[in-house]
């Protein structure tokens, strides 16, 4: 192998070498990006279910305290004459 022809390979290789790189830092610019994007997602989404669970709670005391008992079929009342 000439000498003439080693530099030549050696910037080849070292501008491919340069091309991946600066492809592999885009694709990391992109994934930290995505990843900060999802955080806020399952953030937002934590909010919604406890606050969705909270208000599950609210219903079921309701549903438990006294004066709340299930509506009455009128079918089962007796007549106002008896």
């Amino acid at each position: 192998m000439s000498d003439a022809q080693r530099p030549q390979s050696t910037d080849a290789f070292q501008q491919q070498a340069e091309t991946r790189l600066t492809d592999i830092e885009i694709k990391l610019s992109y994934s930290e990006d995505l990843l900060e994007q999802l955080n806020l997602l399952v953030y937002r989404q934590q909010a919604q279910i406890e606050a969705l669970s909270a208000h599950v709670q609210r219903l079921q005391q309701m549903q438990a305290s006294p004066g709340n008992e299930a509506p009455r079929d009128p079918r089962d009342e007796l007549p106002p004459h008896y």
